[in-house]
């Protein structure tokens, strides 16, 4: 059924998100901070442009947003021309941003006060995720709520599934960005030792990743990273932000986060090379360059 939605935020990974909801049959009024995207956006997929996130809201079934922090979160929800503002009652709004759990519990009960809905959605799959609608999404928020959502977050999905209350959509990406974090660590000190002990990376790979070893990182990363490539993919300035949110949690639940505090530490060292536009697995720069140095 075709709904009235709109879309907040069109970036990396909100621009062909959005456009998927078109596809998909449902009327699309977009807002972004930076007008020139969000009229590119409507000359290539229709749609109506709003100027504020007030204005997208109003009458929408369906509210997305897909913004960048948790400042910028509350900004579109709350603010001056925060989409809360305008939302009717019974509508629901979906926030894809990673964002704090703690913040989606606030808003979710605002929302409440308001009678509508609220569902924290984040993401994984990275651009190429969004633009082939291949989304991870893990949701938290109401049985009702969730149903609402569900059928139009499937548009741009491979997989979306409710976690549990509110909060527990953030806190299950919170457990995906700890994982890729470690991984990518690991698949960095194993291609430089493979380097180091004379072995050819490549065919390395090739073997390690028919077994226990495989890894998203290893069979869609281990290429650029051998080549030294890294202008593309989920920046380390993003994957900081997440962290930082995984650590403050961890203080606040007690969970043991040593090894992510440590490749935290390893991404700002990233950072002064340079590299706080670098896709993640940029990481391997830094081992790469400790083990020349080592070797001298």
């Amino acid at each position: 059924m075709a709904l009235s939605v709109a879309f907040i935020g069109l970036g990396v990974m909100g621009y062909p998100m959005a456009g998927h909801l078109v596809r998909a049959g449902h009327n699309v009024t977009v807002f972004n901070r930076t007008r020139e995207k969000a009229e590119r956006w409507v000359v290539e997929h229709g749609g109506r442009l709003a100027d504020s996130p007030a204005a997208a809201a109003e009458r929408a079934d369906i509210v997305f947003a897909c913004v960048g922090r948790d400042a910028d979160v509350q900004a579109v929800t709350e603010g001056e021309q925060g989409a809360f503002r305008t939302m009717e009652k019974g509508a629901v709004f979906v926030d894809h941003t990673t964002a704090s759990a703690t913040l989606a519990r606030a808003l979710a009960l605002s929302a409440s006060q308001r009678e509508f809905g609220f569902v924290d959605a984040p993401v994984s799959g990275g651009e190429q995720g969004a633009r082939n609608g291949q989304l991870t999404i893990m949701c938290g928020g109401s049985d009702a709520d969730y149903a609402k959502a569900a059928p139009a977050m499937g548009a741009y999905a491979r997989h979306c599934q409710r976690m549990g209350d509110v909060g527990a959509g953030q806190l299950t990406k919170m457990v995906n960005q700890i994982c890729i974090a470690g991984i990518v660590q690991g698949l960095s000190e194993a291609l430089s030792f493979a380097r180091a002990s004379g072995l050819d990376p490549e065919a390395v790979v090739a073997v390690v990743s028919k077994g226990a070893a495989q890894s998203w990182q290893m069979e869609h990363r281990h290429a650029t990273m051998l080549a030294g490539k890294f202008d593309h993919g989920f920046a380390v300035e993003w994957m900081r932000k997440d962290l930082a949110i995984c650590l403050d949690e961890g203080r606040r639940n007690g969970a043991s986060l040593a090894l992510t505090a440590l490749i935290d530490q390893f991404y700002g060292e990233v950072e002064c090379l340079g590299g706080r536009r670098w896709d993640t697995s940029s990481l391997f720069a830094r081992t790469e360059m400790l083990r020349r140095t080592n070797r001298t």
